[in-house]
């Protein structure tokens, strides 16, 4: 809750002279502290010289090469969570050491009770709920952003980029080509990687580089500690400031970096045309295809991609949409609009959604930093043109029959130790159709606690026929969008307050920008308190804000009220409960909706974690534009039941009454199973079912409505997918796949198959 003491009567005045010098003095007196501290920080680091040997090492998880009696060693001395930079409880020791072509490491996690590590063979990135072991590395010494890489027990891998220009952001989507082995032992456990410098990027310099390194240890136990070689000051808010530094670099080889990637997919889909009915069985088709990666320099890299398959290998996670009037959000997950994908991220819209460029016949993408300057070229066609048209109260998607071309161009600017300022253009085109976006957009770090992050934008739009007609717009729109927000975050409290400003006719076609007509400020923060090693809670504390929307006419669209408490404590829980209080105008009149919401996740045993969330109270009924009761239950289990066997488990039911009377039941399935062979070797099969049933005679027709358009009593989905993947590292694989879909509604007496794939993809990376 926000403090409102200053609405207080002081009885006492002060002389305004004296009261700005008071004012100008604390603030004086705040940044000097933060200037403090983050001194202080710095002056703790320390220096490691990297040492270099020409030797290559097999990585197998076992130390047996002498090179690393004489490698560069870190120890992981501090646990930073949820302890705050007291010694860590377990010993583990970090080694480093290059060879011009890759960047060498080993960890010794320790162990005094080798038998409770947590492990399983794992996909890659699935290796959270584990024992695991890492790096973190700035390699541009800039203190804005990062390489992750993780390793566990048994030498699953995860890699990451993340970004720290407004706190901790990770981005597990970035895959990189590199090797790693791990081996459990009777002291705990060894971890090797071997990481080519090709996959990373860094500065084009001659002599020493310094990077920012960290050496970090996830212990899950009854609590998940986080154990890293530096200490971490919970008042500063950037963390790669805090990290300690390696010097050296100086052997790296020149590269060129030249990858070419073909693939070849074959596929048959059948259909049916009427349902039920008989199997319209369909042609083979046969896809080759050529990716190509050129590292240009060590901090530019070229991607091309001609006649790509796009195709989606595993199904995207299940999402219930049932009484909304937003589109949902699906994530990127193809390899060429994933490498690089950051440089075209801005500081606070989402201009930029790979995922709407559908079906391309060829794209190419420049991206790099050279010094202080970053930039990204992108051009690509596309075959099937798609955008969201949005609103104020929801969003449509729009699908033209056209192919059009796409280019986007970012340029950023570093100011400062972690200002910066940056340009954005996007452009997508095909016949009769136009949408053009500029962008400026930055963050300035008042200190270490209090920053701005702020964009500008202008959008024009050039509308075929089909566009003006079906969403009721004119052939010309032009529109700006404007966005400011401040944080203040320290140890025990954070603050924040953010205004946008969205204009009826703004729209970015290339980006994810569901909302528009709207300008809405937010007001929120909280509050931390912190548990010792004694106490059965590890932290608990309190958010919460306040949030009111108006359209572009003034008219008030929407006013919350958010008020939880959160605790963490045994068993890896967090949990958070609360109340929302909500008014909401939606086709011509106001709803008080008020729900109570609760969220809990915590792992009762080793290798099964559970998360439940909960919602009930008051939601409008978007169909019939009327109040109703909602109850909403969301359950998500992950088990391991050995090292081979995983089953992810994911269960959302909702139910919406009308004065005592259900309206519709919905509940969405997502039973995911997978038996691991070994690192390589994976076995997935996955069910998705929807089951939403209705009482019609509670929905609201008009007698001009189509039949047509009205719900079904009974709608059911389902799909099914079973593959399999051979992944020698995220660019050489193989896959072989069966899936199938089919429905029921109020004209079928059972589920109906419609649609039926059989596919198999391979591909192989060479390194030139």
């Amino acid at each position: 809750m926000l403090d409102q003491s200053h609405k207080r009567t002081n009885k006492y005045k002060t002389h305004p002279r004296f009261s700005l010098f008071k004012k100008y003095l604390i603030v004086t007196l705040v940044l000097l502290s933060n200037h403090i501290s983050l001194h202080a920080a710095e002056s703790a680091k320390q220096s490691y010289a990297l040492t270099h040997f020409e030797d290559k090492i097999v990585v197998d998880g076992v130390m047996d090469e002498p090179v690393w009696k004489s490698a560069t060693k870190m120890l992981l001395k501090y646990e930073n969570n949820p302890g705050e930079g007291i010694p860590a409880p377990v010993k583990t020791e970090v080694f480093f050491y290059e060879n011009g072509e890759t960047l060498n490491v080993a960890i010794i996690a320790y162990d005094p009770e080798p038998e409770l590590i947590r492990a399983s063979l794992r996909d890659r990135d699935a290796l959270w709920n584990d024992d695991n072991v890492g790096i973190i590395i700035d390699t541009f010494n800039d203190q804005r952003s990062g390489y992750e890489f993780f390793v566990n027990p048994l030498g699953a891998q995860a890699d990451m980029r993340m970004d720290d220009t407004s706190g901790w952001d990770e981005d597990d989507s970035w895959d990189a080509i590199w090797d790693s082995a791990g081996k459990i032992t009777d002291i705990g456990y060894v971890v090797e990687m071997s990481i080519p410098f090709t996959a990373l990027r860094f500065p084009q310099v001659d002599g020493q580089l310094t990077w920012n390194v960290a050496g970090w240890r996830n212990y899950p136990r009854d609590v998940r500690r986080q154990i890293a070689t530096y200490k971490r000051d919970r008042n500063i808010k950037c963390n790669l400031c805090q990290f300690d530094q390696m010097l050296g670099f100086k052997s790296i080889k020149p590269s060129n970096n030249f990858q070419l990637t073909p693939t070849l997919t074959l596929s048959r889909q059948d259909e049916k045309e009427v349902v039920p009915g008989n199997w319209e069985n369909g042609d083979t088709e046969v896809d080759p295809g050529l990716d190509i990666r050129w590292g240009i320099t060590q901090d530019m890299v070229l991607n091309a991609t001609i006649n790509p398959d796009f195709s989606q290998v595993e199904a995207d996670a299940g999402q219930l949409d049932v009484n909304s009037t937003y589109s949902l959000f699906f994530p990127e997950k193809r390899p060429f609009f994933l490498d690089g994908a950051s440089y075209f991220d801005t500081s606070n819209f989402n201009f930029v959604h790979t995922r709407n460029i559908a079906e391309p016949d060829v794209g190419i993408k420049l991206t790099g930093k050279t010094n202080d300057h970053s930039y990204g070229l992108m051009v690509a066609n596309d075959s099937n043109t798609r955008f969201l048209m949005p609103g104020n109260s929801g969003s449509d998607l729009a699908e033209l029959n056209d192919e059009s071309e796409v280019v986007v161009a970012r340029y950023k600017v570093d100011v400062g130790e972690h200002n910066d300022v940056g340009v954005l253009v996007t452009n997508r085109g095909a016949t009769d159709y136009k949408n053009t976006l500029v962008s400026i957009d930055g963050n300035y770090w008042i200190s270490q606690t209090d920053s701005l992050r702020y964009q500008i934008a202008r959008s024009e739009s050039d509308n075929p026929e089909y566009v003006t007609e079906e969403f009721d717009v004119e052939k010309e729109q032009k529109g700006n969008a404007y966005s400011l927000a401040y944080s203040h975050q320290t140890r025990d409290y954070s603050l924040k307050a953010n205004y946008t400003n969205v204009e009826e006719d703004f729209r970015a076609d290339l980006g994810f920008q569901s909302q528009a007509n709207y300008e809405k400020v937010v007001l929120g923060g909280n509050q931390t308190w912190y548990g010792t090693e004694d106490d059965t809670l590890t932290q608990w504390g309190y958010f919460g804000d306040w949030d009111k929307t108006y359209d572009q006419d003034g008219k008030m669209l929407e006013q919350e009220y958010e008020l939880f408490g959160e605790i963490e404590g045994p068993m890896q829980m967090y949990g958070n409960f609360g109340f929302t209080h909500r008014e909401r105008y939606f086709d011509g009149e106001y709803f008080y909706e008020n729900q109570a919401r609760s969220y809990v996740q915590f792992t009762p045993t080793s290798g099964f974690k559970l998360q439940l969330f909960t919602r009930l109270g008051k939601q409008i009924d978007y169909a019939n534009t009327r109040l109703g009761d909602v109850f909403n239950f969301e359950t998500t289990a992950t088990w391991d039941a050995n090292k081979h066997i995983n089953i992810d488990f994911s269960h959302n039911y909702s139910q919406l009454d009308i004065e005592g009377k259900r309206l519709f039941t919905a509940n969405q399935y997502d039973i995911r199973f997978g038996y691991q062979f070994n690192m390589r070797s994976i076995l997935k099969f996955v069910v998705q079912y929807t089951d939403i049933e209705r009482d019609v005679g509670l929905y609201i027709f008009d007698e001009t409505d189509d039949l047509d358009d009205r719900p079904h009593e009974t709608s059911r989905r389902f799909s099914t997918q079973l593959i399999y993947s051979y992944k020698i590292n995220p660019q050489t694989l193989f896959f072989i796949g069966y899936s199938d879909g089919g429905y029921q509604n109020d004209d079928l007496d059972s589920l109906e198959r419609d649609q039926r794939t059989i596919f198999t993809k391979f591909s192989y990376a060479w390194q030139l």
